[in-house]
């Protein structure tokens, strides 16, 4: 866990700074504006932003963004590939003693945060995954639906299943090929003391949050309409014409590329109607505010961050003043 910040200052060896919020909650905004008045580089926190070509559907900040402030762990991979918690907190651990270096301070930012819970935790040591065991599992569930799945992994990891929900299929299919290639439950490795990766200490976490939830429901609406008319469905028929990509990767898995990709297969290959794309678009908007309930929900759970509202007409500014302040303290 991050270090709680005291009443008295700021953890000593203060080392990077996370940022952290649910999608749409400006984290971006505040990320280059304190890039404005403290050198700093910026690490993604961010499982969408690593692919190449994923540019709309992830937010991913612009390239004149990027040129304003160094970014890292953004269009590092294929969306054909596949990025692990364990590989973030390898990268991101190099990363920061890299910017550190260099005379800069590591601001991490994002919203994924299974690699934030990584990093301050460190990460168990689990099997590396098995595509052929994974296709298997697929073809299964494809046949016989997920809750099927979820009843059998209820059968040999009652642990996991009880915290997911049976259309949870990334998580039920990862759980079943832990089973599947260890012959030992997920929930075992969890209460490992043998850690794959080690917690990076020295960091605070400064957490955006809406004090009003309809505000970020709004948002998420706002910012997804503005993917619409950006081109977002262009970028989805240009991922799947590659012909190598299929809704079963990670990348493909993402809020709103799934979607889009399910409503392009229901079309058949026709152009998709005024019709078509309302229904996509109330499909997406709540994926997204699901994503961002679960994503409040663990902040929430995190003691030691520092909330700062998102939601007020200084948002950002006061974030700024908060952090900056942090860091010239340490």
């Amino acid at each position: 866990m991050p270090p709680s910040v005291a009443a008295s200052g700021p953890p000593e060896n203060l080392k990077y700074i996370a940022l952290a919020g649910p999608t749409a909650s400006g984290k971006t905004a505040v990320a280059l504006a304190l890039a404005r008045v403290r050198p700093v580089e910026i690490v993604s926190v961010d499982s969408a932003l690593v692919y190449r070509g994923m540019d709309i559907g992830t937010a991913k900040p612009s390239k004149a963004e990027q040129a304003m402030v160094p970014h890292h762990l953004i269009d590092i991979l294929d969306p054909a590939e596949s990025y692990s918690a364990a590989a973030f907190v390898a990268d991101a651990t190099r990363l920061v003693g890299e910017i550190r270096a260099r005379g800069a301070l590591p601001l991490l930012v994002g919203g994924t945060m299974l690699y934030f819970k990584a990093l301050f935790d460190g990460i168990d040591a689990m099997p590396a995954a098995d595509a052929a065991v994974r296709a298997r599992i697929d073809a299964e569930a494809a046949a016989l639906g997920w809750p099927a799945m979820h009843a059998r992994l209820a059968k040999v990891d009652a642990v996991t299943a009880a915290r997911l929900a049976p259309q949870d299929s990334q998580r039920i299919q990862r759980a079943l090929e832990v089973w599947e290639s260890s012959g030992q439950p997920l929930s075992s490795f969890h209460t490992s003391d043998n850690k794959a990766a080690k917690a990076l200490d020295g960091g605070v976490l400064f957490s955006l949050e809406p004090s009003d939830r309809a505000w970020l429901h709004s948002r998420i609406a706002e910012r997804f309409d503005a993917m619409l008319a950006a081109g977002f469905l262009d970028e989805v028929k240009a991922l799947r014409a590659r012909g190598d990509l299929t809704t079963g990767l990670p990348s493909m898995r993402c809020v709103g590329y799934r979607q889009a990709w399910e409503m392009l297969d229901a079309c058949g290959g026709s152009p998709p109607d005024a019709r078509a794309i309302a229904a996509l678009r109330e499909r997406a908007i709540a994926a997204t505010r699901q994503l961002a309930k679960r994503q409040i929900t663990w902040l929430r759970s995190m003691p030691a961050r520092t909330v700062i509202a998102c939601d007020t007409p200084d948002a950002v500014q006061a974030a700024v003043q908060r952090i900056s302040a942090m860091a010239s303290a340490a």
